[in-house]
This record gives C-alpha cells, sequence and structure tokens, in this order.
C-alpha cells in the first residue's frame, strides 16, 4: 500500500518511513492473497485518496459501491490491510516524534515545551528555587493508572510485533552500509509478514487474567525501563549535577514521588469476573514481573562490578557483605563487589520465592535469608553505591546501580499500586445483610438498614467503628455478593502483609452520593480487618484510603459538602492525620458527568466542584489529592493530559495528581518505550509548573476570570446540557436510534475486555456504560460526546446574554449587555482564559475528525425514515452551529494554526474512510442475518466488523 506525498519538507522523514511500510504491507499482501486481492486493495485505496483529495461526490458513491462488491473473504483482508497501514503509520509517527525530539537535544536550541528542563527554566524564571522543586518533589505524588476498560482491540502478540517494527524502523535512522539496510529492510519485510499472518482478533472474551497480563506486558517493555531514567534527569536537574565532577557522588535516590497505579484486578464496578482471586493474581503476577526484573539486573551487575581489591580498596562495610555473601570461590576473592552481589542475589531469590512460591533465579544460589522489605534490599545496594562512591568509582554506579537503586525506591516488592473500586449500592447492600444477620435492632424492631434516613445511617455506622467486637461471625452464610466483597478487603489486608503497604492504598466508591456511602466502607474494612476501631491507637498506614468517586452532575454539585461533612467527623480526621500522612484523595468522574449532562457542563460541573473543595480542604488543613478519572477520547477527559494539568484551577494540583489511563491510549501512549517516557516526562513537568507557579498571581488571575467570565459559563453551561439531554434523553426514539445508526451491538461482542458494555440488558441509554457510548459515537465519525450542545450554547449566549437565566439573572454582574461586547468577552476567555482554551482546543481536534458525510451513511442504518430524520437532523444542525461558532470565536478555519496536524489528519481519513465504508455495509448484512429466523449468522462478516473496529480505532488514536 502507498501513502499520500509529503506536506512540506520537514515531514519528508516521516513520510518516508510511512512509504517504506507501505510498500512493504503492499509486498506482503500481494505475495499471501495474491494479486487480484491485492488490486483490490489498490483500487480501493486509490479511489478514497481521490475521494479526500478532490471532494468529489462521484468518487464517494464509487468508492461506496466498490465496497458493496466485495464479497467472500475480501471485506475481511480489505479491513485488514487498512487497519495495518494505520497501525504501521502510528508506529511511524511515534518514531518521528522520538526523532524530532532528539534533534531539538541535538541541536541544544531552547528545551521542548513539555520537558523536565523546560519546567525547571520556567520555573526558574518565576523565582522559584531548586531547594523549593526539590521539597515539592519529597511530598509529591504523581501516579498514572492503568485501568481495565478497554477499546484497544489489539491482541498483545500484534502489539510485540509492533514493537519490533519500532525498534528496526529506529535502528533504520542511522548511517548504516548497504548491507546493513539491505539486512534490516529484510528484518522490516519479515515483521510485517509475522503481523499479517497473525491474527489480529481475540476468538474468546479477554479475562481479568489476560488483562494482567496486557498491562504488564507496558512495565516489561517500558516503565521499567524509563522511569529510573526520568528519575535521573530530573535529579540532575534539580541537584546541579556538574559534568565537570564526573567522579562525585551521585545523588541519593529521589524520593518516590511518580509511582505507577492499576486497577486490573481490584475493580469490581460492574464487572462479576473481579474477585479476590484476581487481586490476588494481579499483586502476584506483578510482584513475579519485578523480581523477574530485578533478579536480571543484579545478575547484570554483578557482571558489571569486576573492581579488584588488588588495584583499589573498598569500605569496610562492603567487605563485610561481601564477607557474609556466602561465597567463597576462589575466583572472586579479590572481587569483593561480585561476593556482595551473589549474597544479594541469593537474598532476592529467596525473597522471591516466598513472596510468589516460585524459583525465579537465573542460576543456582547459596542459602540466604529472604529479605523482609525493600528498605532492606535498598540498604545493600547503598552499601555498594557508597564504597564505589568513596574509592573513585562514582561513573561506575552510574552506568546501573543508581537507576537500580532508583528503581526499589519506586517499586518496592509490588510493582503498582493496584486500587480496589466498587460501586456504593454493593456495599449498602452488603452492611444491610450483616446488621440483618446480626439480629441488629432498632426501638425493640429488627433493623431495616435501607429504609434509614442519612442521619440516623450515618449515626449507626461512626457507633459500629467505635465497636470493638466484629459485625460479620464465621459461623454465619452470606449471600455471595456480601462474601464476595469481604473476602476482596481480607485479600488486601493479606496483600499488603505480604507485598507491602503500597500494593493496595485505595478503596474507591463508584456514585458516592452521601456521607454514608463513605463510612459504610469503613465499616467493612474493619470487619476484615483492615482498620482498627475507633478510639484504639491507629498505626501509621493503617487500612486503606476511601475515596469518593462523584461522577454525574449532581453527584459533582454535592461533592464539596459531603467532603466537609467527611472531613469534619473527629474519628475520620484524626485517621486522615495519622494513617493517610494528612492526605484526602476525591476522584472525580469525566465520563459519566459526560454522559450525564454533555461535553460544556460536563467540564464546568467539574471545574465547579474543583474549585469549591479547595477551600474545602484548606479550612480543615487537609491536603487535596484529586484523582482524573480520565478516558482516552476528549468526552472523557482526554487531549493533552500536559495543558489538562495546566488549565487546573489554581490550588488543585499543589504536587498531587493521579489520572487514569485508559483503552487505547495505554498502547498509544506506553506501547514505544521512548514515546511513553515523553508521556511521563509531560506528566510531572505539567505538575511542577502547575503546583510551583506564583500562588498569588494564579489566584488572582483565576478571581479575575470567574468575576468576568463566570456568569457566561453558567448560562452557557445550563443551555448546553438543555440541548445534549434535549437531544440524547428527552427525544422519542433516540436509543432506538443510537443502537441503530452506530456499531455499540457489534463493540459489545467485541472480545475486548472483562467487563459488560451495559449494567444491565435492554436498550436504555441510562444502563449504558459511558466508555462504548463514546467509542460508538467515534466509529460513526460523529465524536458527539467532545461536542453536542456547545454550538447552541455560545449562538444563545451571544444572541440573549444572561437574560432568564437561573444560573446568572437578567443584568448579571460581568455579562455585557451588547452582543458584540459578549462575543468580544468569549473571544478573551478563549485567548486568556486556561480552562476555557483548553475546552475549545479540544473540542476542535474532535470536529477535526469528525465527518457529517460518513456519519450520514450511518444515519442510513435507522429503518424509521421519519426517526433518522428527526434526530439526524437534529445533530447536523447543531455540528454546524458548532463548527460556525468555533470559527466566529478563533476567527479561522479548523486547525488552521496547526497545519502538521490537518496534514497528518487529512491523509489518515483517506485510509480511515474505506474502513466505514466497510462497516457500514457489514453492519447491514449483517443486521439483515439477524433478522432472518432460519439463518445463523455468518462468522466471516463479524470477524469483518470488528477488523473495521480496530482499524478505525487505530486511525482516530483517542476515541476511547
Amino acid at each position: 500500500m502507498k501513502a499520500l506525498r509529503p506536506q512540506s519538507a520537514s515531514d519528508e522523514p516521516l513520510r518516508h518511513d510511512i512509504r517504506l511500510l507501505g510498500r512493504l504491507l503492499g509486498e506482503v499482501i500481494a505475495e499471501c492473497e495474491g494479486k487480484r486481492v491485492f488490486d483490490t486493495i489498490e483500487t480501493l485505496r486509490r479511489t478514497a485518496v481521490k475521494f479526500r483529495r478532490e471532494g468529489r461526490q462521484a468518487d464517494g458513491k464509487l468508492l461506496e459501491k466498490r465496497v458493496q462488491r466485495l464479497r467472500g473473504s475480501d471485506p475481511n483482508s480489505v479491513a485488514r490491510a487498512f487497519s495495518y497501514f494505520l497501525h504501521l503509520s502510528n508506529i511511524a509517527e511515534d518514531r518521528d516524534q522520538n526523532r524530532s525530539q532528539r534533534a531539538r537535544a541535538l541541536a541544544d536550541d531552547a528545551p521542548a515545551r513539555g520537558s523536565l528542563r523546560e519546567a525547571v527554566q520556567t520555573l526558574a524564571g518565576q523565582g522559584v528555587s531548586l531547594a523549593r522543586v526539590r521539597r515539592l518533589l519529597a511530598e509529591a505524588c504523581v501516579m498514572p493508572v492503568l485501568t481495565a476498560h478497554p477499546t484497544e482491540v489489539q491482541r498483545k502478540s500484534t502489539l510485540d510485533v509492533h514493537r519490533e517494527i519500532a525498534a528496526a524502523l529506529a535502528q533504520r535512522g542511522g548511517p548504516l552500509t548497504p548491507s546493513e539496510l539491505a539486512e534490516l529492510d529484510a528484518a522490516l519485510l519479515g515483521r510485517v509478514a509475522t503481523l499479517w499472518q497473525t491474527r489480529m482478533l481475540r476468538y474468546t472474551r479477554l479475562t481479568v487474567a489476560d488483562e494482567i497480563e496486557n498491562a504488564l506486558s507496558y512495565y516489561r517493555s517500558t516503565f521499567l525501563q524509563v522511569i529510573p531514567r526520568l528519575y535521573a534527569d530530573l535529579s540532575r536537574l534539580v541537584n546541579r549535577e556538574q559534568p565537570a565532577r564526573p567522579f562525585a557522588a551521585p545523588p541519593a535516590p529521589l524520593e518516590p514521588f511518580l509511582r505507577m497505579g492499576s486497577w486490573i484486578g481490584g475493580d469490581r464496578d460492574g464487572n462479576p469476573n473481579v474477585d479476590a482471586g484476581t487481586l490476588e493474581r494481579a499483586l502476584l503476577r506483578q510482584a513475579t514481573v519485578l523480581f523477574e526484573h530485578y533478579l536480571q539486573e543484579v545478575h547484570a551487575l554483578g557482571a558489571e562490578l569486576s573492581v579488584t581489591t588488588l588495584l583499589i580498596g573498598a569500605d569496610p562495610a562492603l567487605l563485610a557483605l561481601a564477607e557474609g555473601s556466602g561465597d567463597d570461590s576462589p575466583h572472586r576473592s579479590d572481587e569483593p563487589y561480585r561476593r556482595a552481589l551473589v549474597g544479594v542475589y541469593a537474598r532476592l531469590a529467596a525473597t522471591a520465592k516466598r513472596l510468589t512460591g516460585q524459583d525465579l533465579a537465573r542460576r543456582s544460589t547459596v542459602e540466604a535469608r529472604p529479605y523482609d522489605a525493600p528498605g532492606e534490599f535498598a540498604a545493600d545496594l547503598a552499601v555498594i553505591a557508597a564504597s564505589l562512591a568513596a574509592h573513585h568509582g562514582a561513573p561506575i554506579a552510574r552506568l546501573r546501580l543508581a537507576g537500580l537503586q532508583q528503581s526499589v525506591a519506586v517499586f518496592g516488592f509490588h510493582l503498582a499500586t493496584v486500587d480496589l473500586r466498587q460501586s456504593s449500592d454493593v456495599h449498602e447492600r452488603a452492611l444491610a445483610e450483616l446488621f440483618a444477620r446480626a439480629g441488629a435492632q432498632r426501638d425493640g424492631a429488627p433493623l431495616d438498614y435501607l429504609a434509614l434516613p442519612e442521619d440516623e445511617r450515618v449515626a449507626l455506622l461512626r457507633a459500629e467503628l467505635a465497636q470493638a467486637r466484629p459485625l460479620a461471625s464465621p459461623w454465619i452464610a452470606y449471600s455471595e455478593e456480601t462474601t464476595r466483597e469481604l473476602a476482596v478487603l481480607r485479600a488486601a489486608a493479606e496483600g499488603r502483609a505480604r507485598y507491602g503497604r503500597q500494593a493496595v492504598r485505595q478503596t474507591i466508591v463508584s456514585h458516592t452520593e452521601t456521607l454514608s456511602d463513605l463510612l459504610e466502607v469503613m465499616v467493612l474494612q474493619k470487619e476484615a480487618g483492615l482498620i482498627a476501631p475507633a478510639g484504639q491507637e491507629i498505626p501509621p498506614e493503617d487500612g486503606l484510603m476511601v475515596v469518593p468517586l462523584f461522577e454525574t452532575i449532581p453527584d459533582l454539585q454535592r461533592g464539596p459538602e459531603i467532603m466537609a461533612a467527611w472531613l469534619d467527623l473527629p474519628e475520620i480526621r484524626e485517621r486522615i492525620l495519622r494513617a493517610q500522612g494528612g492526605t484526602q484523595e476525591v476522584m472525580l468522574g469525566y465520563s459519566d458527568s459526560n454522559k450525564d449532562g454533555g461535553y460544556l457542563t460536563s467540564n464546568w460541573s467539574l471545574y465547579q466542584a474543583e474549585r469549591a473543595l479547595v477551600p474545602v480542604f484548606s479550612a480543615r488543613g487537609v491536603r487535596l489529592r484529586l484523582f482524573h478519572g480520565r478516558g482516552g477520547s476528549v468526552g472523557r477527559g482526554g487531549g493533552s493530559s500536559f495543558d489538562a494539568i495546566l488549565a487546573q484551577p489554581p490550588g488543585t494540583v499543589a504536587g498531587q495528581i493521579r489520572l487514569t489511563e485508559q483503552g487505547e491510549v495505554i498502547q498509544s501512549k506506553y506501547k514505544d518505550a521512548e514515546v511513553g517516557r515523553w508521556h511521563l516526562e509531560l506528566l510531572v513537568a505539567a505538575t511542577l509548573e502547575s503546583s510551583l507557579a506564583p500562588r498569588a498571581e494564579a489566584d488572582s488571575a483565576e478571581d479575575a476570570h470567574m468575576a468576568r467570565h463566570g456568569d457566561a459559563m453558567a448560562y452557557m453551561s445550563e443551555v448546553a446540557q438543555r440541548t445534549y439531554r434535549g437531544l440524547v434523553y428527552d427525544t422519542p426514539g433516540f436509543a432506538d436510534y443510537f443502537f441503530a445508526a452506530t456499531p455499540i451491538s457489534e463493540i459489545a461482542g467485541l472480545n475486548i475486555g472483562s467487563r459488560p458494555a451495559s449494567r444491565k440488558k435492554g436498550q436504555r441509554i441510562e444502563d449504558l456504560r459511558a466508555i462504548p457510548w463514546g467509542f460508538s459515537w467515534a466509529q460513526c465519525r460523529l465524536m458527539l460526546t467532545g461536542w453536542y450542545g456547545m454550538g447552541s450554547a455560545i449562538e444563545a449566549y451571544l444572541e440573549e446574554g444572561a437574560a432568564g437565566s437561573g444560573a446568572a439573572g437578567s443584568g448579571a454582574a460581568g455579562v455585557p449587555r451588547s452582543r458584540r461586547a459578549r462575543l468580544d468577552q468569549l473571544r478573551e476567555m478563549a485567548r486568556d482564559w486556561p480552562g476555557f482554551r483548553t475546552l475549545l482546543s479540544n473540542m476542535e481536534m474532535v470536529l477535526a475528525k469528525s465527518d457529517l458525510a460518513i456519519a450520514a451513511r450511518y444515519a442510513q442504518l435507522v429503518p424509521r425514515r421519519a426517526l433518522r430524520e428527526r434526530v439526524f437532523g437534529a445533530i447536523s444542525a447543531e455540528h454546524a452551529r458548532t463548527l460556525a461558532m468555533l470559527k466566529l470565536l478563533t476567527r479561522r478555519e479548523l486547525l488552521a494554526d496547526n497545519p502538521s496536524l490537518q496534514a497528518s489528519l487529512r491523509e489518515r481519513f483517506a485510509y480511515i474512510d474505506p474502513l466505514n465504508y466497510l462497516q457500514i455495509e457489514l453492519i447491514r448484512r449483517h443486521r439483515a442475518t439477524l433478522r432472518r429466523p432460519d439463518a445463523a449468522p455468518d462468522e466471516r462478516v463479524q470477524r469483518a466488523i470488528h477488523l473495521t473496529i480496530n482499524g478505525i480505532a487505530a486511525g482516530l488514536r483517542n476515541s476511547g
């Protein structure tokens, strides 16, 4: 397959790589499938490219007819060809990003925006000292959290081949002899051939165990390698390490501020396949991968440290470590570092065996006592490092030892922190059963917990927390649901005891609506032995932090009030101060708030909730940590993480941030180690800038924005929500339209996750999970969750101002009275207010990826013409309105200020379009078959549909 021509000279290396990979893919297809199939694919490709270049409807009709004529196995071949081309293009783009960053570094130009060096320089220009940066890092928490919310439909087998292609492509960029180049191109051809001959889809549904293994592959390829390097780079910056002093002792490892988190194996919300066993498996497999890494590094370190005391001295502590190692080989009698590492390796292997039950050692070891904690392992490494530094060996320590020391500080014996998550109604039912089976009474009658008003629930739960006696009995058989909940919490307690308290730190309460929702989890923790009863001495790090998740618009509005009540409970406050280091986390849900109220209202509600939480926490002397439940698509909080963090209200970051990484974004960000490193660097740099920027100046600017523009935002949010809900929830037949005009039913049949797409059977929007909801709109190229309602909101504000708005009222302060003045105001907001600017920027990217002409073809799948015209007519009108309003505010066409992205998208569309056309045709065939009672579904058609879903997701990159 061929790629389009380069748009500019600077893009030529990328275009060269895409052309190369496209040519190799074409050769593989011609060889494996034959000339007829290759010609069919090429004809479709040329038609689609011509259609995108010239925009003639005749070419679009021709593309549609050629797709409709595909029969037999041809649809599968076409879907695979275009999907794989888009995957290969992604690999080339990642390679180009790495190449550009390296070129910038070699040129020693001004550091790239978002880099650590640029962040430190920016802060220095604002008067922030390096000592202050170091103080923040000592208390900071930056944690990406990988979740099992997949819209990624690739198998691990294909991802592995992707990495090998990326590695070969990177090697190809260096100076090569003709024979070396020929060898590399042969290797690339072999990898592309392997990709083509590897099954793209899973034939069975992904299990939680599969999800665990898929996530761990990113640790092997990326996180274990690049996180220590990132720490080293930052250490050099904040400690002013001088290249002129290479023999100076390296600084001690930085306090671990950047760690990894995971929901995989602990997130039970709506997933019946997650239980105590999956949590135990997740912790075990994480530890296994980590110990394999540690053992490999210590083994390599032993090979490196061939230092002999015949030539150089060694510290007494190092010599004592060597003597106690059990290594009596005469070949190493003068090599104390190697002897010491023999003992370290043996202790590490013994620790791995005790914690994982497996013999992970690469070679035979001496008898040794296991390490009781990561600190003991770190102490032995520190002895080795100190001895090297004292005897002119600092450069040797920097080769591998320093990175291993930092890894131990970051990953401990657990690798990543696994969160627990469950819905509040499950906790509620479990407590109700425990009280009922315990024979609890109220006013002489059996206690009905579910019937209690909120204030009585709170009083009852607080009293129960103060009780030392158990509420649950080992002699009573409880329901399966209650038994599972208690078993998960007990597994968490056992996991913390085995792997360390960092293994499980948080339990997240989905659908938090009341104070009792949080107290219920505290009582369940007490029953599982995770926390001590109130009134007793609270051990440090006792129990799990209870984290509320505010998801819907009403929940976000109630959140600050609930948190104030939570923090004011004396027993909770004491636990926060003693066992949580004075920090309380609050999670904000982007997906469900968007599904509930639409793009603008969701973002404004999140922003308002964050602003309201800051004074609640500040007044009580508790550190706020926000956990952002973002997804890949803009409708789920996606877009640039760097820009999103900098656009947060002042005081809401303060060195503390966690955020979810979901869907195909995980592989997009972290499949390639260098790309992954850059994304982690962006997170850290944005956190530093947002946390350390002069607060008084930021507060003043924020106060000014809210005073001048708050009423405008409130008014637009109200209009946008009314417009969005008017379509989605108030339009008769809308659910029928959605299930017919998008591939939601076919997505539900994909084997991409262990979690069902809907909470209940049936076709109710309310029951559908937010992730497949947004993913479906992306597949049909509408991206409705990232813009719908914005056009009406802006237009209404321009035409009417805040008149009649319940949020602002007629003549509200800060609302200009003329349309021209309101337009100037919105343009000022788009230019100067980071929150609104980011909102528009993300929406612009979504609108650039949407395509109403293709969406109209999906609408033809709706059998009822009147419904189709009514709903799609409303969507089309709002889309046009939103485009017009965005152009009015920005005074330019879509992406006119980013021609490189504009050109990239234009090229991609020529390869995504055929997949959309093919998906529509295959869905039509599949559903027609399902309507015939005597016909069985054609598996080839189903597979082809799923292949198109894969390819479209790959082409759009952030659709889940």
